[in-house]
């Protein structure tokens, strides 16, 4: 397939998002593309979605290797998404109404519901890896997502090197215990938080290392909001147990009291968000904002411990690192050479089959330093 790249519409250290167009058929989709030596990542994103097909989940369209400006890239092709992030979102339109959540809510579980069905654990739930699609919203970004091999416990849970964001972890996470399908349900419950306060939970906790303190040991558990209806206090109570044989799964919390449906929420919606899908990577108008989103440390480096003390300790040295982001936004027609190209896509899959998990943050905003991610 030929495909002309457009505008830049996310940058990190090793990997970038970008517009582009199919030349024959004029379909406008994501392209995420790293340098080949650095695509550990993407190799296990892309290996987990080419499995999958779900109207909940972003929809992976394939992969190619190309040389672009002297420079061998990994690219994941992916459903574009007009409307943005959840986050987008919320810093667009601030705290989001009860109605418009529990809309959101339902599609996030069903997602959920897919993923945890088909033994998969996102390990990142959080705003900015939803986003809102002509079709409505998906989960995306699959980068830290792990499948559960028959080792690992009933509720999916393995011990694996820290993987997601600090402010969306779960205690057992937090404490480098475990991360199964219950530190989903705890990321979405901060999600909702997100949602209907505008900003990510554990507010006034400043740095990453006091945030997995506080999640992992402290004992407490995000203050939900007053304002909230004793529904929508009752659903998050059952997301944010402390205890992950007490939380709720995806399919319980599906049919919690909180999201029966309701004709506001679905009007709400449908007049809240106004995308603009371009036609081309030629269209005005597309979203020009820079997201923050892989700073990349490999916790399999020569040194590493799995120890979490020891984790947090160089994360905490790397806390005060921030990626160089520059906007390039050159133009380049990709041409891919067919069987060639599958065979390149397929044996750089092989080589990654035994996913290699890789820490990185992402600096999301500048007012809160919690807000970053490792996988």
């Amino acid at each position: 397939m030929d495909w002309i790249r457009g505008n830049t519409i996310g940058r990190g250290s090793s990997a970038t998002v970008s517009i582009a167009t199919a030349t024959q058929s004029g379909e406008v989709f994501a392209v995420k593309s790293a340098e080949h030596s650095q695509s550990q990542l993407l190799n296990g994103e892309q290996g987990i979605l080419a499995s999958l097909s779900s109207p909940y989940v972003i929809a992976y369209k394939g992969c190619s290797i190309t040389s672009e400006n002297g420079k061998l890239l990994y690219n994941l092709c992916l459903e574009y998404a007009p409307g943005g992030s959840l986050s987008d979102a919320v810093r667009k339109h601030g705290c989001l109404g009860e109605g418009m959540i529990r809309n959101y809510v339902k599609r996030i579980l069903l997602g959920l519901i897919y993923l945890h069905s088909n033994r998969i654990v996102h390990c990142d739930i959080k705003g900015q890896n939803i986003l809102i699609t002509s079709d409505g919203l998906k989960i995306a970004d699959l980068g830290c997502a792990r499948r559960v091999t028959e080792v690992s416990g009933e509720d999916g849970s393995t011990v694996t090197p820290l993987a997601g964001t600090p402010a969306y972890m779960a205690p057992e996470v937090a404490r480098g215990e475990q991360q199964g399908f219950p530190a989903d349900v705890w990321a979405l419950g901060c999600t909702v938080m997100e949602m209907a306060t505008g900003r990510a939970p554990w507010v006034g906790v400043l740095d990453p290392v006091s945030a997995l303190y506080r999640i992992g040991f402290s004992g407490y558990v995000p203050e939900i909001p007053s304002f909230l209806s004793e529904q929508a206090k009752d659903f998050l109570s059952k997301c944010l147990k402390r205890d992950p044989e007490e939380r709720w799964t995806a399919g319980e919390l599906l049919n919690h009291g909180f999201l029966e449906e309701t004709k506001s929420a679905l009007e709400e919606m449908s007049t809240s968000f106004n995308m603009f899908t371009p036609t081309s990577v030629l269209d005005q108008g597309l979203r020009e904002s820079e997201d923050e989103f892989d700073t990349t440390w490999n916790p399999t480096q020569k040194g590493f411990s799995n120890s979490p003390v020891e984790r947090i300790q160089k994360l905490s040295e790397l806390s005060s690192k921030f990626p160089n982001w520059s906007l390039d936004k050159t133009w380049v027609t990709v041409r891919s050479n067919g069987s060639k190209e599958a065979e390149l896509c397929t044996n750089s899959q092989k080589y990654e089959n035994k996913l290699v998990v890789s820490t990185h943050m992402a600096w999301i905003g500048t007012e809160d330093n919690l807000i970053k991610e490792y996988s």
